[in-house]
């Protein structure tokens, strides 16, 4: 659970959801994300990371349990209201369209009748994209389109940015990139991230990881804490070493399959 200092944002309390009538898929889900936090959301395909970033930000409803953000029932927002708290980048995002890169970033006005103190321009800077405001989506590389939307979800004003795998699709210097973008973000307006990873030595440089596993917490904590040799096996499927570097920075290498 986050630290008791820190101001609860989003609280869930025995979540459950379903696909079907018959198949619970989320069950008893409960964690919370405090203010400034920085978690790294880890498990294997199909255990649940996309669906619990759906019903954190409203898109799915939950048949059970509490889900609260700042201290009040989700489903109680209205949509307007909750956009302006809460921002989910999904997984999949059409990156085809045909817009310069400021006119999409401005698309993260529309929960305002009255304008945040934000600009476009300024969320532009934040990212590095100042000297692209005018080029077309489809000129830009893989990183910089990803920077594009998280452009304009800060431009959306939220406390809250919930991302589904956004290193998904980029080479490993355009990760880095875009993890330590997030990150200068979060010390600089105090923003919470949730982020669902697919790659556990990235995770490993997170403050705060949750590691899910059929739908539930199978454990959230620190990096060391949760992402342990006999964790990773169990939720993953695979035999890993945690190795050291000199800098005590630790890292994975996957066990060799032994013949018999």
């Amino acid at each position: 659970m986050s630290s008791p200092s820190r101001q609860m944002i989003l609280e869930l309390g025995d979540v459950g959801f379903s696909y079907s009538r018959k198949d619970a898929f989320v069950t008893r889900l409960s964690f919370s994300v405090g203010e400034g936090e920085f978690i790294g959301l880890l498990g294997a395909n199909g255990s649940g990371k996309s669906t619990i970033l759906k019903l954190c930000c409203g898109i799915l409803r939950p048949s059970e349990g509490l889900l609260s953000l700042w201290d009040k029932p989700l489903a109680t927002y209205r949509n307007k209201d909750r956009a302006k708290l809460i921002s989910y980048l999904p997984q999949t995002l059409d990156m085809n369209v045909p817009f310069t890169v400021k006119e999409l970033v401005s698309m993260g006005l529309y929960p305002y009748d009255i304008l945040p103190e934000m600009t476009a321009d300024e969320a532009l800077d934040l990212v590095g994209l100042s000297e692209k405001a005018d080029s077309h989506i489809t000129e830009l590389s893989g990183g910089e389109k990803r920077r594009t939307f998280i452009a304009m979800t800060l431009l959306q004003g939220a406390g809250l940015i919930l991302l589904d795998e956004p290193l998904a699709n980029l080479d490993i210097r355009y990760q880095i990139e875009l993890v330590r973008l997030l990150r200068r973000l979060r010390d600089k307006r105090n923003i919470s991230v949730v982020m669902a990873l697919h790659d556990i030595n990235i995770a490993l440089r997170f403050e705060k990881v949750m590691l899910i596993k059929d739908g539930k917490v199978f454990g959230m904590g620190s990096p060391a804490e949760v992402l342990t040799e006999g964790a990773i096996r169990e939720t993953f499927g695979i035999g890993v070493k945690i190795m050291r570097q000199p800098d005590g920075k630790a890292y994975i290498t996957y066990e060799e399959e032994c013949d018999d």
